[in-house]
């Protein structure tokens, strides 16, 4: 016959007290928040590594059509394909540069203006580039020189077809390389000159973004020597 006593040890060992599940339930609650807080952080962490990858790229391509541009700048006017009539390939007037530069088309030989500003899109700053088509003219030069300074200015919806918006943009500066040192394009004695030796160009990009800070890109021609940078 068993003892009186040892039938609520048998009970006890069999299974938990409310008490006990109530801890394990809250122990499991707190260890589940906090892999899930876990989790969201790293997700977010990755989303950010992501948006600073994809905007770094951005700006690398940018960067490189903005280099682009002045390297097929129109300068050789013994090349027969150089129709430029205008006192100069490319112009800053502090609200827009411009560039006159060959087509990359061997296929559609010409040339083409390209110009960069800082601009609106989708109601935030931004940089922009707009291009020409292919110009056999010099007519279709002169016109489209025009357009290029319009559209900076007022831009209507058939110029914002011939747009990118490159990056978000807070504010840039651009200064001319000549006498061996870097000076604002406006100056009387840089406005004169028909073409600078190089282009420095200082981007701000905007707070709240995944990049943030100043950005200077140096073109310098490949026919001068002992550029400063």
């Amino acid at each position: 016959m068993d003892h009186p006593c040892a039938a609520p040890a048998r009970r006890k060992a069999g299974g938990f007290t409310l008490v006990e599940l109530m801890v394990a339930l809250m122990v499991m609650a707190l260890l589940s928040l906090m892999s899930w807080r876990g989790l969201d952080a790293m997700g977010r962490a990755q989303a950010q590594t992501q948006a600073r990858a994809d905007d770094l790229q951005t700006l690398r391509n940018g960067l490189a059509q903005w280099t682009a541009d002045l390297d097929a700048m129109a300068t050789d006017l013994s090349n027969p394909r150089a129709i430029n009539t205008l006192p100069s390939p490319l112009e800053w007037n502090g609200l827009v540069f411009r560039i006159t530069r060959y087509s990359s088309g061997a296929a559609d030989p010409g040339l083409r203006v390209v110009a960069w500003t800082l601009g609106q899109d989708q109601g935030r700053k931004a940089w922009l580039r707009w291009q020409s088509p292919v110009l056999q003219s010099r007519v279709a030069l002169q016109q489209a020189w025009q357009q290029a300074a319009i559209w900076a200015q007022s831009p209507t919806e058939a110029s914002r077809a011939q747009q990118v918006s490159v990056i978000p943009l807070a504010d840039w500066q651009l200064f001319y390389y000549r006498g061996d040192s870097w000076s604002n394009p406006a100056s009387s004695s840089e406005a004169s000159a028909v073409n600078p030796d190089g282009v420095r160009l200082v981007l701000t990009l905007p707070d709240g973004q995944p990049l943030v800070g100043k950005i200077t890109r140096d073109w310098i021609r490949s026919t001068v020597v002992g550029g400063k940078s």
